[in-house]
């Protein structure tokens, strides 16, 4: 496949989702590539339990799996999720739909699943993998990148002529940069974790709640969620702060974790056999935002995905936002006729992007593990549906914008939402219900103050 750019010798480092994507992308315009991995061969190696974390896989990410030609290897891996089951106190269930279409919804995919795919294609495509080479580290002035290998104990070099780093939040190739480089960078840890654990299907891989849901069991300053998988499990995950009254801290005992989960959870409670035993082994994870204020070294390296701009899972967006980073530098390399151009476009147009979802991922959290139970939450929601109805060139629910119009950047979603948001709180202000909406004062209000979709989505 041609490129505007010069082929070159690519280096990969992290051979996690957003690596083996780029390493296929990559692969695909002619480029030699290779890529490093510092764990074993996941299709050859069993997995550690607890650590899975499901992915919810959105059309910004199908756009990126399009464009490498691999949505017919990986449909076969989702389960569509048109909307959130919401589980009260006494186990009673409601459902909100996320969009109004047949194709907006989101799907439930395995991490490993989908990871061992993209590897296999990426070996299909040439890239030349080496498992258990971890990166230890970065020489700026050689320009040089150190690797362990695992088998040997010996330390290997590669120079530093580009390289991607998709090594994850921990990134060892970004922590180089910020010391030698003396680049700013934040690293903010949630006062939150998470735990995961399993609620096992029936017998013949049946699920014992409803498949088609992402579950959310909102707690205020608490919340479970369940997403299906396709054996007839669901991977369970509790996000709890790490330490106060109700916390990590103080489940530390079988009873404590059996009286917590049947207090707050009765229905998960009653469908885990395994949740006391599966708790006390599985370790809490953390979670925050990365912001680095530089991505890239001349066309040496390049800090890509989490590496670049971790964000918290709150919105769904971690994966489809590091996919469409591959989708939008395969770009900027066919759109600009050197690298080093390319990737100075590649990071002035996703930076305001990656901290907007960043910003939408955090807000989002509040809305899952609380407003979303509050009925002025419910009818923003519903007036939200029927303002998409009714305006639909001018009027998307900033979910919609985010999940399903991967067309609208983040960041126009996010300043959108915002005038959305205002838009809704003054329709709601004296009517209590979507029937006493005043929508001819709608009508005013969203032609002053919201321009064509199609505008925005160009960057008008």
């Amino acid at each position: 496949m041609s490129t505007s750019t010069p082929a070159r010798a690519v280096t990969l480092i992290g051979a996690g989702l957003a690596g083996s994507l780029l390493a296929i992308l990559m692969a695909r315009r002619g480029h030699r590539v290779r890529l490093y991995e510092r764990r074993a061969d996941l299709r050859q190696v069993e997995q550690d339990s607890g650590r899975s974390i499901n992915m919810a896989l959105a059309a910004r990410g199908i756009a990126a799996l399009e464009a490498a030609g691999m949505m017919d290897r990986v449909r076969p891996l989702l389960i569509p999720m048109p909307g959130r089951m919401l589980h009260d106190e006494h186990g009673q269930l409601s459902f909100m739909a996320y969009g109004q279409r047949p194709h907006e919804v989101i799907h439930s995919v395995s991490r490993p699943g989908l990871n061992k795919v993209l590897l296999t294609a990426a070996k299909e495509a040439g890239v030349q993998i080496e498992f258990e080479r971890a990166a230890t580290g970065a020489d700026f002035q050689e320009h040089r990148v150190t690797f362990h290998e695992a088998r040997s104990e010996r330390i290997e070099e590669c120079p530093m002529e580009t390289v991607i780093a998709t090594d994850g939040a921990g990134s060892v190739l970004r922590h180089a940069m910020v010391e030698q480089l003396n680049i700013h960078c934040t690293e903010d840890l949630l006062e939150h974790g998470y735990k995961e654990l399993t609620l096992p299907p029936l017998p013949g891989g049946v699920h014992r709640i409803e498949t088609n849901a992402l579950h959310i069991w909102p707690r205020g300053g608490f919340m479970l969620i369940a997403l299906p998988n396709i054996d007839g499990s669901f991977t369970v995950t509790l996000f709890l702060p790490h330490h106060g009254e109700v916390s990590f801290d103080t489940l530390n005992t079988a009873e404590r974790i059996d009286d917590f989960f049947r207090r707050h959870f009765p229905d998960a409670h009653a469908l885990m056999p395994k949740l006391v035993d599966e708790f006390m082994d599985h370790p809490v994870g953390i979670m925050g935002t990365v912001r680095c204020a530089q991505w890239a070294h001349q066309d040496r390296l390049l800090l890509l995905g989490d590496a670049a701009h971790a964000i918290t899972p709150f919105h769904g967006q971690g994966m489809n936002c590091a996919f469409e980073d591959c989708r939008e530098l395969d770009e900027a390399l066919a759109d600009q006729s050197d690298w080093v151009s390319a990737i100075a476009a590649f990071e002035q147009a996703r930076r305001p992007n990656a901290n907007a979802i960043a910003d939408m991922a955090l807000e989002n959290y509040l809305e899952m593990r609380d407003t979303v139970r509050d009925p002025q939450f419910q009818l923003h929601k519903a007036l939200s549906l029927a303002l998409e109805r009714r305006f639909p060139e001018r009027f998307v629910p900033r979910y919609s914008m985010v999940s399903f119009h991967p067309q609208i950047p983040y960041a126009v979603a996010m300043q959108r939402g915002r005038i959305q948001q205002q838009i809704l709180n003054e329709l709601t202000a004296q009517a209590g219900t979507l029937d006493a909406v005043d929508f001819k004062q709608a009508a005013i209000l969203i032609e002053q103050r919201l321009s064509p979709i199609a505008h925005a989505a160009a960057g008008h």
